[in-house]
């Protein structure tokens, strides 16, 4: 049974056209449908309800050296406040999750993963913790509300001070507030804009949801649902678990290579990577060049050679046409080569485009 947010109640009685997702009984829309909720996150502002995501705390005198040996990415002299995306990735190489790791103290950090995988991370790094290290499960202690878009600091600014608003890209406020609601403030997001993401006691979810609701009601700002989520995600080219990776798929094919610090010390996948490097396929960018959308999971054609499969698709409210992202082999990979897709039978010809669509200003 789908589980539900602290802000169910609300998208419910406003419209919000409910779906099961991760899990969690989340909105897909809102009336004012996905190509207004999309522009208006590229023009001025939404609100996104996230609490389905799931918060973990890993502490104590070892917790550095854990996500040294469990993580890709090297966390040695992170300094506090900032945030870092990395994956979690098996013995074999492939990605079990991506994720964002959170400096709150010393010796104390918070990681957000996604909801689908959120059982599954906690039993996989709870085998591998070791030392002097706690790791706890707080995800149903917090509520996440993502504000996005160009104008997101301007609202945030009406209702915060500005020592509580994080002024550069993945750093966040441990103990801030929000017209007197207590949050993590942190500068990040999933959308391709600039944005922020805010933590809160589940309890106080609605009341700061109003309060942003209220602050940007002249710009005006958005609430947005699911799917407007996944077109901007496509539109900025950011990997979605399940689609653009799994547990196959390696950083490298998936083009996430800032992300794998191969020269720090050991960690759970790098003798597999070590191994695997030139990747044999890589995600690449397709633009629709022919008749039709491409969408997800369709087989990508070479003249009669099938050298991929397509992990997203659809078409890109913002720059108003058809866009997808395939894992194809690396030979096909340059920017530029002509491919095609088969959607329902019928081959769409494409052409390879570099990564990302879309990139703000």
């Amino acid at each position: 049974m789908e589980k539900t947010t602290p802000l169910y109640g609300w998208h419910e009685s406003h419209g919000g056209k409910i779906v099961p997702f991760g899990g969690y009984l989340l909105p897909v829309q809102y009336e004012t449908g996905v190509i207004a909720e999309h522009n208006a996150v590229r023009t001025g502002a939404g609100l996104f309800d996230v609490s389905h995501m799931g918060e973990f705390v890993l502490k104590g005198r070892d917790a550095l050296a854990n996500l040294q040996g469990i993580f890709t990415n090297d966390f040695a002299g992170m300094p506090l406040g900032r945030v870092r995306y990395t994956l979690l990735c098996n013995e074999q190489g492939g990605i079990i999750d991506d994720l964002v790791v959170c400096k709150m103290q010393e010796d104390r950090y918070m990681l957000v993963v996604n909801a689908a995988n959120r059982d599954k991370d906690f039993r996989w790094i709870c085998s591998k913790v070791t030392g002097d290290a706690s790791f706890e499960d707080i995800s149903d202690s917090m509520a996440q509300i993502a504000l996005q878009g160009p104008r997101a600091e301007e609202i945030l600014s009406r209702l915060a001070p500005r020592e509580f608003v994080p002024q550069k890209y993945y750093t966040l406020i441990g103990a801030g507030t929000v017209r007197g609601v207590p949050c993590i403030i942190s500068r990040t997001g999933y959308t391709g804009e600039a944005g922020f993401e805010l933590y809160c006691a589940p309890e106080r979810a609605e009341e700061l949801w109003a309060l942003l609701i209220e602050a940007g009601r002249d710009v005006p700002l958005v609430p947005c649902g699911l799917g407007a989520r996944d077109t901007l995600r496509l539109e900025a080219a950011m990997p979605l678990y399940g689609h653009e990776m799994d547990e196959t798929v390696t950083p490298f094919e998936a083009g996430l290579d800032f992300a794998v610090k191969m020269e720090k010390g050991d960690f759970i996948g790098k003798g597999a990577l070590a191994h695997k490097t030139p990747p044999e396929r890589k995600r690449v960018g397709l633009g629709v060049t022919g008749r039709g959308i491409v969408r997800g999971a369709e087989d990508v054609w070479a003249g009669d050679k099938l050298i991929g499969r397509t992990t997203s698709g659809t078409f890109c409210p913002f720059l108003k046409k058809p866009l997808a992202m395939a894992l194809v082999k690396a030979d096909f990979a340059g920017e530029g080569t002509k491919l095609n897709v088969d959607v329902r039978g019928r081959r769409v010809e494409t052409l390879v485009t570099a990564l990302p669509f879309y990139k703000r200003a």
